[in-house]
């Protein structure tokens, strides 16, 4: 066998987080790649720093924590490519890494899990007779959820809380919290949606800049395996999230700021939608100021293109004074 045709027989090397979340999306990118390649792909499992440290993410800056051991695990040649969910990667892209493929997105809205089976409107309501405790780590969600509550005199108190699906989840069925709230895509990942109580609007809550969406990268200079996996790359999806990501980036805000943003075609019953919707919101965490905007603009058909339309808001957004609400600036 020549030297050629053992290197075509060699495993791929996945790199990925060990949590039950990350090695289901990277056990379903794995089977794509397998399909593609007719290679085998074996998971390498890495511990990144937000795996360990128990600070919530606001504390420890949030920006790469789920990803620098991922991306220096690629850069050693220790794996082929990772898999990352993209609210999770910085805004700046490393010269040596290609993003090779942004898959089509699974669904990026929050929901909540809550005692009793109710939705948050019934779970906060002043009947109830006490304040609702809803846990998540996320200052983006405390902004919209408390600014929800305050605009229909629900009554909730917010409360920082950090684990995995299992841990958060667990924190309900104890009776410690009312409702926790988690991202649709990771309880559909994982074969949880069952335990949904409700989908939250993105008129009440939009998602974090990416959300649902995963990032496949590996090394630039591997220019063979860029094509292959590029393959799996979803070019409504990764128009959409760039415009998101670049609203993010132009606000100079890390991904645990509270911004939210969500790009999407506009309702329509013609199939033949030109424009793209980009929305965003940044927020104080108490839900006392929101600075919510939106754009539509032509579907973007180049990278360009999208870029400019997550600048466009954020200019409009930090004249309306989003600089001063998002209480931390890009590392």
């Amino acid at each position: 066998m020549t030297e050629r045709a053992q290197s075509t027989q060699r495993a791929l090397r996945l790199g990925t987080r060990r949590s039950k979340l990350a090695m289901a999306q990277s056990g379903h990118v794995a089977d794509a790649v397998r399909r593609l390649t007719g290679r085998p792909v074996e998971l390498v499992e890495i511990t990144t720093y937000g795996d360990i440290s128990r600070e919530h993410l606001a504390q420890i800056g949030g920006t790469g924590v789920f990803v620098t051991a991922l991306r220096d695990a690629l850069l050693a040649g220790e794996v082929d490519f990772a898999v990352h969910s993209l609210k999770d990667l910085p805004t700046t892209q490393p010269d040596e890494l290609a993003l090779a493929a942004i898959p089509r997105r699974e669904d990026p809205r929050d929901v909540l899990v809550a005692r009793d089976g109710l939705p948050l409107a019934e779970l906060a309501a002043p009947a109830q007779g006490r304040v609702a405790r809803v846990g998540t780590g996320s200052p983006r969600r405390m902004a919209q959820l408390n600014a929800y509550a305050r605009d229909r005199g629900l009554r909730i108190e917010t409360v920082p809380i950090r684990g995995n699906v299992d841990t958060r989840i667990g924190f309900v069925r104890d009776g410690e919290l009312d409702a926790v709230v988690l991202a649709a895509a990771g309880l559909n990942r994982i074969g949880r949606s069952g335990e949904i109580t409700e989908y939250l609007s993105v008129d009440t809550v939009l998602p974090a800049p990416g959300q649902g969406a995963l990032a496949i990268e590996c090394p630039a200079a591997d220019e063979e395996l860029v094509a292959v996996l590029a393959r799996l790359d979803d070019p409504h999806t990764r128009a959409a999230v760039t415009a998101e990501r670049s609203l993010l980036a132009a606000l100079e805000a890390g991904c645990s700021a509270p911004v939210g943003a969500l790009a999407d075609l506009p309702p329509s019953g013609d199939h033949d939608v030109h424009e793209m919707r980009l929305r965003g919101v940044v927020g104080t965490t108490d839900g006392s100021t929101l600075v919510q905007l939106s754009t539509t603009g032509p579907v973007p058909t180049s990278h360009h293109d999208a870029v400019a339309l997550g600048r466009e808001l954020a200019s409009e957004m930090l004249a309306k004074g989003a600089a001063g609400l998002m209480g931390e600036r890009a590392l």
